[in-house]
């Protein structure tokens, strides 16, 4: 493939639609520019399956990427290939990290969150102004994960606007070299304050055990940087995600009255809407990178090669119309749903379950106590965020009408 026939992404994701589109057009995988690094976007979703489970393809890219070095020098992206925890680990690393925080969002203790969750919700909504138009991206869909997830990792309320303020423009990918590079020098500052103070006054929470567990065994098991980014990680991955489903979803449901209808009438479920939402508006479109690690010939006879890089294009592969009939259309009540919004194979999302819980209770409880809320503008007018990751609003302005005698 000539280098004029690569598709450069758009660094402002202002229509995702319609370059997915133009992925799956090209084929099960097909030749990219994502900010000046060239990989292979996938957006098949039986290819990306299995290139998912493959041991022929890692996410160490100071391993098995001879562009590494030269790449996160100047690259906007940098960070997201070369944090040090079982996001880019492969092989016996990733799964010394990943069973390190396993334990922390396991099913029993995120089933144990639900009155937690329904009381932080609640208290939200008490906060909302019935009658007025409430950004609930802004004032509903940040602060419960913000909140739920600064609990589990002991970030104290005073620390969360900074950190979520760092954390997001992780995610803008409209952002020069320069200024991504001064975000991680500032989102790390922020880290190695929560990991001194977690330090001196340790508590019930996944931060303290992460840091009690390095020092305890001489950095032998976890070493700075791995705990560092292992921080960031749960932090942002715990709510940066949650954040646009929770955005999404009522995005969605105050745009097509029938699937509000479905749920009221048991036609469906807010599992099944919480589902839906996953595979028709993920939370992340494309996740960079994985690398091949051996030539990997693919169903149209190119061959991806060992050291090139390869872009997951979740949000392509979920609409692909090989997998879902009218893939769309948002339909809660389709009988399957299947998606790969948490990834697949031994990166699967760990915490997949509590974002289906907090999403589930966050619209059940707003439409329970504001029925007949509506969308005060017409969602084409609606604001995209501006990266080709993060797949949410930069707001979503509704016009908030209490149930009656509330």
């Amino acid at each position: 493939m000539s280098e004029q026939q690569i598709l450069v992404l758009d660094p402002t994701g202002s229509d995702p639609d319609a370059e997915h589109q133009a992925l799956r057009e090209r084929g099960p995988a097909t030749l990219v520019d994502i900010l000046g690094v060239r990989a292979w976007s996938v957006s098949d979703p039986a290819l990306l399956k299995h290139l998912l489970t493959s041991k022929d393809v890692s996410k160490d890219g100071r391993s098995h990427w001879p562009a590494f070095a030269e790449t996160v020098a100047t690259w906007p992206l940098a960070l997201w290939v070369a944090v040090e925890n079982m996001f880019t680990a492969y092989g016996k690393d990733h799964s010394r990290l990943r069973r390190m925080v396993a334990p922390a969002l396991s099913a029993r203790r995120t089933a144990a969150l639900q009155a937690d969750i329904e009381a932080l919700v609640d208290g939200i909504l008490d906060a909302l102004p019935a009658g007025e138009t409430v950004d609930l991206r802004e004032h509903l869909a940040y602060p419960l994960p913000i909140a739920v997830i600064g609990k589990l990792m002991g970030v104290h309320a005073d620390q969360r606007a900074e950190l979520r303020t760092v954390v997001d423009n992780v995610f803008a990918t409209h952002l020069s070299a320069q200024e991504q590079a001064a975000n991680t020098a500032a989102l790390y500052s922020l880290l190695d304050v929560l990991i001194e103070t977690k330090r001196t006054e340790p508590g019930e929470d996944m931060a303290s055990l992460l840091i009690a567990t390095r020092d305890e065994e001489d950095g032998s098991a976890l070493s700075h940087a791995e705990l560092r980014d292992t921080l960031l990680l749960m932090i942002s991955a715990g709510y940066e995600t949650t954040v646009n489903v929770i955005d999404q979803a009522i995005t969605t449901l105050l745009t097509d009255p029938q699937q509000l209808a479905h749920i009221r009438e048991g036609r469906c479920t807010w599992q099944d809407v919480v589902e839906e939402t996953l595979r028709h508006q993920p939370a992340v479109k494309h996740l960079p990178l994985r690398y091949a690690r051996t030539d990997i010939p693919l169903p149209d006879g190119r061959t991806i090669k060992a050291g090139e890089a390869i872009l997951a294009s979740y949000a392509a592969a979920n609409r692909h119309p090989d997998w879902h009939k009218e893939a769309d259309r948002f339909d809660a009540t389709r009988p399957s749903k299947e998606h790969l919004a948490f990834g697949h194979g031994v990166h699967f999302c760990l915490g997949a379950p509590l974002a289906r819980l907090e999403v589930a209770t966050a619209l059940r409880m707003l439409f329970e106590r504001f029925p007949d809320a509506q969308l005060a503008t017409e969602r084409t007018a609606l604001k995209r965020l501006p990266s080709l990751i993060s797949n949410g609003h930069a707001s979503v302005p509704v016009r908030l009408r209490p149930m009656s005698g509330r």
